[in-house]
């Protein structure tokens, strides 16, 4: 199994969960999905079911996603590393 580029991973899942963040407010404006939002606004603060809590959730969320994905594929390449030595080993 191939190892995943951590830093494209981290940017990757970063701008989709930012950009997913920043819709959701903007359309919560609109009246849709506002639950989401305010129950999201608990933990990015400034976010709010308007244009500007949309950029701030959108920033939140760019963030928050990118150090998970950091850390997902931190994790996911640890344990590829492992198993391939684990393989050497049993052929060797």
């Amino acid at each position: 199994m191939q190892k995943f580029n951590l830093w494209k991973f981290c940017l990757a899942l970063g701008i989709v969960w930012g950009v997913a963040s920043l819709l959701a407010g903007w359309f919560a404006a609109l009246g849709w999905g506002e639950l989401y939002v305010r129950v999201m606004a608990s933990i990015y603060i400034g976010y709010e079911p308007s244009f500007l809590g949309g950029i701030i959730g959108g920033v939140w969320g760019f963030f928050d996603a990118a150090v998970f994905g950091l850390a997902l594929a931190f994790i996911y390449n640890v344990l590829v590393s492992t198993k391939k030595k684990a393989t050497s080993r049993k052929k060797g």
